[in-house]
């Protein structure tokens, strides 16, 4: 980043709202390049991790340990190579591990996955790495056990959110999410019993009381890759037939979750507890942003965090976002997604916003390496935007700077109740 503006931006320390980070998306894999490919959005150019309706469950790569053969690399790095993810990765790797050569080949491959795992053994590796990036705090949605204290799995730098599919998949203990999560089965570990539909929507509160002992900072609804996002027809009569009953149709499943996810937006609402949810690709029929207005609209005290630029539909967000003045937009996801369609969409947004609070930003990454990578794009990406608007006499420097050190960091500290730089 050669320009002042962009040294700038390079130097500010950055409140990361979105990552996936965990102990270990699988427990005891030793982690190399084929598993960081794998483990990453570079995957999902070889295959969707999550079902479509009627498809049976999904199961992608392998689970080994081992560092694979060149043809089990090449298909990432050379048949899909030229794609946006795999590119942001394949930087970071270079970068982090000094690749002379600048790329993934056929005759370094083997360097780097020993590298890789040499320096992965090392505890405070991933910790150096978050460093590097300018990561200063990291909120993780450690969607294969929503419970978990971030903080205490992984340090000081991360807090958590609260994934909360698996509530609304809490009608029978056999009911799972697309991540094989019960909402009986979390309220059990909590210490909670309910014998019927009132008695577990009376249990959501108890449930929001352990937010902060477990250090998570707000909720999250990722049900666009279960169900679409649209909340609107209230039925308690349809939800309170779906209890106890492994398998109930199709409404019934729907209003259970209906009822818990409004049930949950009104507590945020009245706790002032943020509440992410995911907008776009997913489940992508019924993903799309507008599907949500309704929600949105009945919970006026609730502060939404809309993710994702809800890729390919982020001008229909900033459209609810102008009326709806309780949305905030995470920009995560959508530079790794379309680095063109995001330069757009950031101008638009910049331009369409109420004010200059709305919008954060993350990694949305399941490793620090492509943390580093994301947040790096993240960076140059926003620099370049804001520059051309500069030259172009849309405001003046000092706007810009002010404007990224919001975006990067001050937007997010306010919006989660951070309490200050240091203590973040």
């Amino acid at each position: 980043m050669g320009t002042g503006l962009a040294r700038f931006i390079a130097s500010v320390p950055v409140i990361d709202v979105h990552e996936h980070h965990m102990p270990q998306p699988i427990p005891g894999r030793q982690l190399g390049l084929l598993q960081l490919l794998q483990e990453s959005y570079a995957g999902w150019t070889q295959g969707r991790p999550y079902p479509l309706p009627d498809e049976p469950p999904v199961t992608l790569g392998t689970t080994s340990d081992g560092p694979g053969t060149w043809n089990d690399i090449a298909p990432f790095v050379q048949g899909s190579g030229t794609n946006a993810a795999v590119r942001s990765l394949v930087r970071a790797l270079c970068e982090l591990y000094e690749v002379a050569a600048g790329e993934i080949t056929a005759t370094n491959h083997e360097k780097l996955d020993r590298e890789i795992r040499s320096r992965n053994e090392d505890p405070s590796w991933s910790a150096e790495v978050m460093g590097r990036a300018g990561i200063q705090t990291a909120i993780s949605d450690p969607y294969l056990d929503p419970l978990l204290d971030a903080r205490q799995a992984l340090g000081e730098r991360y807090r958590s959110v609260l994934r909360i599919n698996a509530f609304a998949y809490g009608w029978h203990p056999e009911a799972r999410d697309h991540n094989g999560n019960n909402g009986q089965a979390l309220m059990g570990r909590l210490g909670l019993a309910p014998a019927s539909f009132e008695e577990y929507l009376e249990a959501l509160p108890l449930v929001l009381d352990r937010l902060p002992s477990l250090n998570k900072l707000g909720l999250k609804n990722a049900l666009a890759y279960d169900r679409s996002v649209d909340f609107d027809t209230l039925d308690q009569a349809a939800a309170r037939q779906a209890w106890g009953r492994p398998s109930p149709g199709e409404h019934e499943k729907k209003a259970f979750g209906d009822c818990v996810v409004d049930r949950l937006c009104r507590l945020a609402g009245e706790r002032g507890i943020p509440f992410q949810m995911h907008l776009g690709s997913a489940l992508i029929r019924g993903s799309r942003p507008l599907n949500s207005a309704g929600l949105i609209e009945r919970h006026p005290r609730t502060r939404f965090l809309l993710m994702h630029l809800a890729y390919p539909w982020s001008g229909e967000l900033l459209g609810m976002a102008f009326v709806y003045r309780n949305i905030w937009i995470d920009l995560t996801w959508s530079w790794l997604l379309s680095p063109t369609r995001f330069r757009q969409a950031f101008r638009e947004a910049v331009e369409v916003l109420p004010d200059e609070s709305r919008m954060m930003l993350g990694g949305d990454s399941w490793h620090a390496e492509e943390a580093y990578g994301a947040i790096r794009g993240a960076r140059a990406l926003i620099a370049a935007s804001l520059e051309a608007m500069v030259r172009e006499g849309s405001f003046r420097r000092r706007d810009a700077e002010r404007l990224a050190l919001k975006i990067l960091h001050d937007n997010a500290q306010r919006f989660f109740g951070l309490r200050e730089v240091g203590n973040a």
